[in-house]
């Protein structure tokens, strides 16, 4: 439209956190904003709604951005943003911009109270009015959009946080590496001495990643305090940019409930670039955390396509996630990580057709990798169904992994046992029962349909009957006898399709009837 201001763009890469607080189930409005705030041009890492305060911090940190947007409509608005404020106030991150909103929960004194504490901005009913949703995103960005300290050291300070300096060395290795080259050299250098393996995870958008993602790190945390080990794993998430806006929806931790674990750290990071399923800055992050200590880091691209195997270049191991729902058979011989990926995982295994899958998929990474003399059980191509908890798949998948990982020089005793089983939906309702309520419907709605014929049948009988006896008694009706034969036929007949545990209360009647 003519006249129409454009949208504010901003200067420096800006990373904002978006949340709905703890024990608000109302996620509408902050979906609402992150949407705006990706349009606007920021990487947004999105948590979802019900999240504490150390959640929201921990990942803040983490992800070393420059804000948090949090909507709060459950009332403890006070308690929770003052709390964020102590808490980021502690941890040594009071650069980090507290942004939030609950509609008419948040009162003006309040508002007014919490912005004097320390809080960036409460945005308020009116001020929607005013701004519009596009206003107040403009607003918050605006104020976000400050570049980040090139603090940068290639020996970790024990005045640091470690995983705030590993945060921070991202940072500058994605926005600065030219300026930083020398120190980005001599991380190299030390992360080519690391023992620690990198698996390296890829697969279609939508196969699920980062649920299955979420179920590994579950089970390595589980053996890690069997074990009371103090491994560390690292998790690197990348995320396409939008090519139009520049912005990205990081949003693997949505799906992720494990990662918040002092044992481990995780990064989301845009492409910054079209058509790549890894960002340009990604080796430098793997070296990052492999100099920083970790014991393992895991490595997830974005969604890709058939021809995509960038991964392999950066893991020791690569496992490719795909579904059942591929195509034809035919596809499969278009897939290039069929050639490299060292284990393969049909996800999401409850889609109908998912066996012949993996038998199609098992026969053609035979065919690739030339393993004629391998029995089918062996393998490395698992069913699995990450939303499942403690689905037997997955153990098999971690099983198949840590052997792989032992072979590189990660050890780790486990606590699972390979299980026999393949993944199946745990049905909470039998499957023959899971039209229950569709049958209860049904059978109330057949119950009132036979009620109501059954209710007139009763009332003409009950009218046929009065009749006969006002007849009876009636001395000036003619051809009495044939008028009442005619009534007492169609009483039988309407009798007939009278129910037989309705007829019982025929029995009362008057024997004029019979």
């Amino acid at each position: 439209m003519p006249g129409t201001a454009q949208p504010y763009t901003p200067h420096h890469s800006v990373r904002i956190v978006t949340a709905g607080s703890l024990f608000d189930g109302h996620d509408v409005a902050i979906n609402i904003m992150r949407r705006i705030i990706q349009d606007t041009g920021c990487e947004v890492i999105h948590l979802g709604h019900n999240r504490s305060v150390l959640e929201i911090v921990d990942c803040a940190i983490q992800e070393d951005v420059q804000a948090i947007a949090v909507t709060s409509y459950q009332g403890g608005h006070m308690e929770f943003f003052k709390y964020m404020f102590d808490m980021l106030k502690e941890r040594q991150a009071c650069h980090i911009k507290i942004f939030g909103g609950g509609g008419g929960t948040i009162l003006p004194e309040e508002k007014e109270e919490l912005m004097a504490y320390g809080i960036t901005r409460i945005y308020s009913p009116d001020e929607g009015r005013e701004m519009g949703l596009q206003g107040m995103i403009e607003d918050l960005v605006r104020k976000a959009d400050f570049p980040l300290e090139k603090r940068f050291s290639p020996h970790f300070e024990k005045a640091i946080p470690i995983e705030q300096a590993v945060a921070r060395m991202i940072t500058v290795a994605e926005n600065f590496p030219e300026e930083i080259q020398v120190s980005l050299s001599e991380i190299s250098k030390q992360a080519s001495k690391s023992q620690t393996p990198v698996l390296g995870i890829t697969g279609t958008g939508g196969s699920g990643k980062s649920s299955l993602i979420d179920e590994l790190v579950r089970r390595f945390l589980i053996d890690f305090e069997h074990q009371e080990s103090e491994k560390k794993v690292a998790i690197i998430s990348v995320d396409p940019s939008k090519r139009k806006t520049m912005g990205a929806l990081l949003g693997d931790r949505i799906r992720m409930n494990a990662v918040h674990h002092p044992q481990v750290y995780m990064r989301s990071m845009a492409t910054r670039r079209a058509h790549l399923a890894l960002s340009k800055s990604v080796r430098d992050a793997v070296d990052i955390v492999k100099a920083a200590g970790f014991d393992l880091v895991i490595l997830e691209t974005s969604g890709i396509g058939q021809s995509d195997s960038e991964i392999v270049d950066h893991a020791d191991i690569s496992l490719y996630v795909m579904t059942p729902d591929y195509g034809a058979s035919s596809q499969l011989e278009k897939i290039d990580m069929l050639d490299y990926a060292d284990v393969v995982v049909l996800n999401k295994f409850d889609k109908k057709g998912a066996q012949d899958a993996l038998r199609d998929v098992k026969k053609q990474y035979r065919r690739n990798h030339h393993l004629w003399k391998v029995e089918e059980e062996d393998l490395p191509v698992y069913g699995t169904m990450a939303s499942q908890f403690n689905d037997p798949g997955v153990d098999n998948l971690y099983l198949a992994l840590l052997s792989k990982l032992a072979s590189i020089g990660f050890a780790l005793d486990t606590f699972l046992n390979k299980s026999p089983e393949a993944s199946e939906k745990a049905q909470i309702i039998p499957a023959s029962r899971i039209r229950y309520l569709s049958e209860i419907a049904e059978n109330n709605r057949a119950y009132d349909k036979w009620a109501m014929q059954q209710s007139n049948l009763a009332q003409q009988m009950y009218g046929i009957k009065k009749s006969m006896e006002a007849i009876q008694t009636d001395s000036q009706v003619g051809d009495k006898e044939m008028i009442l034969q005619r009534l007492k036929d169609l009483y039988q007949r309407l009798e007939s399709q009278l129910d037989p545990e309705n007829k019982k209360w025929l029995k009362a009647w008057p024997d004029i009837v019979k």
